[in-house]
């Protein structure tokens, strides 16, 4: 989706073209150290004994499969999630900016201009000049009158924008983005990437779209399941690369080894190799895509009730536990929906 967005639609002021580089503060010496951090839900790990120390202007990709742990690794570097042992120690000129999936809890009865004024009523921008909270608004398409509206008539696109803009308002130098490309219009997703090119403080940026990652990262967290996260340098095309080399070099062996293929006793010939899916898995192909997002509804709604912190025990662990459960079925589902997907034609 991320890939032929070309134009630039940029907000024009008396004084030119005004680029969307707000002021953020310096960064010290120290940004964040990860000590030996470790967080699971019952038997299932997803962050294990994982230790890094964030550098100035780190640009990171972080990739993985679905219910690996991702974005329970960023809700871990927000406090957002207590960590089951390990520290995180964030540096004090560190100003954290976070777009979460879930987005952002608003007074539906708010009108978008005062939301916006609640946060900052002025923005400084890079260049030393400032502008209103309503030019602001007015750089992601919220014209002055639909600035007036109440958060509760906004349409899903607006309040994508919105929680965009309400993190990048506060002049963050630590951003975290998780899924980005998922959510965000064309629009949103170009003046993100006007933004990010660039941006000067620490980029932590969670996505499956590869032109995104490899535009505006290079390193790479890959979360590989069962707590492991292997730190990488590069890109992501890179990676895929380097995946893609694998897999053809174990396809170049397993070739090899079925020109001369050992037949057991008994048989005249080797099992022929599946080609296409029979009816019943066709229909269980089409029927996988929707309850992995009804699973990953229900995932995020009792994840919202865990970080409420007004759960009882006992509730608690119930969630947890459930939550244990999903993150294992839509992971199960997941793998089953890619097996059958390399036979649909």
């Amino acid at each position: 989706a991320f890939e032929g967005i070309k134009d630039k639609a940029n907000l024009v002021s008396e004084g030119g073209e005004l680029k969307l580089r707000v002021k953020s503060p310096r960064l010290g010496g120290k940004i964040m150290d990860l000590d030996q951090i470790s967080k699971h839900y019952g038997a299932l790990k997803l962050i294990n004994s994982f230790s890094y120390k964030f550098a100035k202007g780190e640009r990171l990709g972080i990739i993985g499969r679905n219910g690996t742990g991702k974005t329970t690794f960023l809700n871990a570097l927000t406090g957002i999630e207590p960590l089951d042992s390990g520290t995180i120690q964030t540096g004090e000129t560190v100003v954290l900016g976070y777009y979460r999936q879930m987005g952002q809890k608003w007074k539906k009865e708010l009108r978008v201009i005062d939301a916006v004024r609640e946060i900052a009523e002025v923005v400084a921008m890079e260049d030393g000049r400032s502008i209103s909270a309503s030019q602001f608004l007015e750089h992601f398409m919220f014209s002055p009158d639909s600035q007036y509206k109440r958060i509760s008539k906004l349409s899903g696109g607006e309040l994508r924008r919105l929680h965009l803009l309400s993190v990048l308002i506060k002049n963050p130098n630590f951003l975290i983005l998780d899924e980005p490309t998922n959510d965000l219009d064309l629009f949103a997703l170009n003046k993100l990437e006007e933004f990010l090119r660039s941006f000067k403080g620490c980029l932590v940026i969670v996505s499956h779209d590869r032109y995104f990652l490899d535009k505006l990262t290079d390193h790479l967290f890959i979360f590989e399941g069962e707590g492991n996260i292997k730190d990488q340098y590069g890109r992501y095309s890179e990676y895929r690369q380097q995946l893609d080399s694998e897999k053809k070099l174990a396809q170049k062996n397993s070739h090899t080894s079925v020109r001369n293929p050992t037949v057991p006793k008994g048989n005249t010939k080797p099992e022929k190799q599946k080609s296409r899916l029979t009816y019943k898995e066709q229909l269980e192909y089409l029927r996988l895509e929707p309850e992995i997002e009804e699973l990953e509804k229900e995932k995020a709604i009792l994840e919202e009730d865990l970080n409420s912190g007004t759960l009882e025990y006992q509730l608690l662990i119930q969630k947890s536990a459930r939550i244990a459960e999903l993150i294992q079925l839509i992971d199960k589902k997941i793998q089953r929906w890619m097996e059958l997907g390399q036979f649909v034609t």
